[in-house]
């Protein structure tokens, strides 16, 4: 069934001229972006975020099925469990909890969105079994939060909303590949997931028969006793690397070799080794295209990771004040050869949020800019807050709309991927649709632009690599393999009739 709704509104977007390539209309409209700009926020599901969205497809459409969560063994569960933190009951938040969906910043939990809360588990296998063939019914039993999974927000006070309102919000976009931000950054800029072939067998995942994480012997046998517990990795056991993992160059999160240099990480921890396979970034070069990927404290993590191994880490991982939190994993580009330090192209396309901030100003933007705030800033959970980052974007977006540049611009504002929370709607399957990889579960996406349509949501099936698919159409670039070729090119979110 699912696969049938899917191919009938991949028809009705190709007969509207809208999500592939060919059509000259749609083609002389996409010429009219100069710039394309992704900001890319951290660890939220479309319901948690915009599961109350006036005209999306929101939580009020969720199937008693999706909502009612089961427990390991597959039984319905009487209430939802405690709220876990650290394997124990977090005193912070309401017990017996209704099993399904529930307001987190509503009684009886009363969590506001400048609170740092809890962060439910976000990796591949864990989203696999969550998602439990569509049914969506099992992100309770494979997180480490207990009910915290099933909590949403009221988004409406928030001001990104209301850019959401304005321009388009799409509600059928969902994140490139299970689990969570390592592979999910990946997948933004290749459309692939890191190789580690000879990664040594304690960073390897432990699968049971069907595709699953083995349990462990000390895993409690019900979530209402106690997050499961599991042999995961980061590491598939043949050898590609799906959860968080360090860049073998600084910024990393392994220091270097006490008698090493100081721009590589210490190699006998096991970084990932460096990928050469073809990026965004390659095709965009390629083609003469200028682009750029600007983060936040890079130039300040730069320093920080070059340090001895020995000095304390005060910018990387980083959560004390004052400190921006720079996440190595976040940084995708860094993990390629191409890029390494030295490298005419680390100097060119790696680049420091503050001349993110300074080119908007000039209009000296390139003509693809990725944009990944500093973990302060990211709206991530456990380390920083909604509001900050919720203030952060809006502003960028209005500093955006002021630029010289904003006439023939295009912004996208998306999350990496959901963060562990439930969402109601399975991810599409099937040739085309998706693969071993993902897509993953829904997740919220913002398209701004003089040519966005206004007031508008897009229900056109898309994912993370729809991104790349916007960019290689409309600049000429040759295609990279991993994207999806069903998942429209976000091109429906445009009305270039104006």
């Amino acid at each position: 069934m699912r696969k049938t709704i899917f191919a009938a509104l991949s028809a009705s977007v190709l007969l509207g001229g809208c999500a592939s390539p060919g059509g000259g209309t749609q083609k002389a409209g996409l010429d009219r972006i100069q710039n394309v700009v992704v900001i890319y926020a951290e660890n939220h599901s479309f319901d948690n975020m915009y599961g109350l969205f006036p005209g999306a497809n929101g939580i009020e459409n969720a199937s008693a099925t999706s909502k009612a969560q089961l427990d390991h063994d597959g039984k319905p569960l009487a209430v939802l469990p405690p709220v876990y933190d650290g394997g124990k009951i977090d005193p912070r938040y309401p017990r017996n909890i209704p099993n399904g969906p529930f307001r987190i910043d509503a009684p009886p939990v009363n969590a506001s969105i400048d609170q740092v809360v809890p962060s439910p588990i976000h990796n591949y296998y864990q989203n696999i079994e969550q998602i439990n063939g569509g049914q969506n019914n099992k992100f309770v039993a494979l997180t480490t939060v207990g009910a915290w999974t099933m909590g949403h927000y009221d988004g409406s006070r928030q001001k990104v909303w209301q850019w959401a309102r304005d321009y388009t919000l799409a509600d059928n976009f969902f994140m490139g590949a299970f689990g969570g931000s390592f592979l999910n950054h990946q997948w933004l800029v290749c459309a692939c997931t890191p190789v580690y072939r000879d990664a040594p067998a304690a960073i390897r995942a432990q699968i049971d028969e069907q595709g699953h994480l083995k349990r462990r012997p000390d895993s409690t046998a019900s979530v209402m006793d106690g997050p499961v517990k599991l042999f995961d990795g980061t590491v598939t056991p043949d050898g590609y690397v799906v959860n968080t993992s360090q860049p073998s160059y600084q910024p990393s999160g392994i220091a270097p070799a006490a008698d090493g240099n100081r721009d590589l990480a210490d190699i006998a921890k096991h970084p990932v080794p460096a990928q050469t396979a073809k990026t965004i970034g390659d095709t965009l070069s390629a083609k003469g295209v200028s682009w750029a990927w600007f983060a936040g404290g890079y130039n300040q993590a730069l320093e920080d990771g070059r340090q001895a191994p020995a000095a304390k880490r005060a910018v990387i991982y980083n959560r004390a004040a004052g400190s921006p939190n720079y996440q190595p994993h976040h940084q995708p580009f860094n993990y390629f050869a191409r890029f390494a330090p030295g490298t005419p192209d680390r100097a060119q396309h790696l680049k420091d949020g503050e001349d993110f901030f300074a080119a908007i100003d000039k209009g000296t933007l390139p003509q693809v800019t990725f944009y990944k705030p500093t973990g302060r800033l990211t709206q991530h959970p456990s380390y920083t807050d909604i509001h900050s980052g919720d203030e952060h974007i809006a502003e960028l977006l209005e500093r955006l709309r002021k630029s010289p540049q904003w006439n023939n611009m295009a912004v996208i504002v998306t999350y990496d991927e959901n963060g562990g929370y439930w969402d109601h709607v399975a991810p599409p399957t099937g040739p085309g649709w998706g693969d071993r990889w993902g897509p993953g579960t829904r997740i919220p996406t913002i398209i701004v632009s003089p040519f966005a349509k206004r007031g508008f949501v897009d229900h056109t099936p898309t994912d993370t690599t729809s991104i790349l698919k916007l960019i290689t159409e409309r600049f000429g670039l040759e295609p990279l393999p991993g994207v999806r070729a069903n998942m429209g090119n976000l091109s429906s979110a445009f009305d270039f009739s104006r």
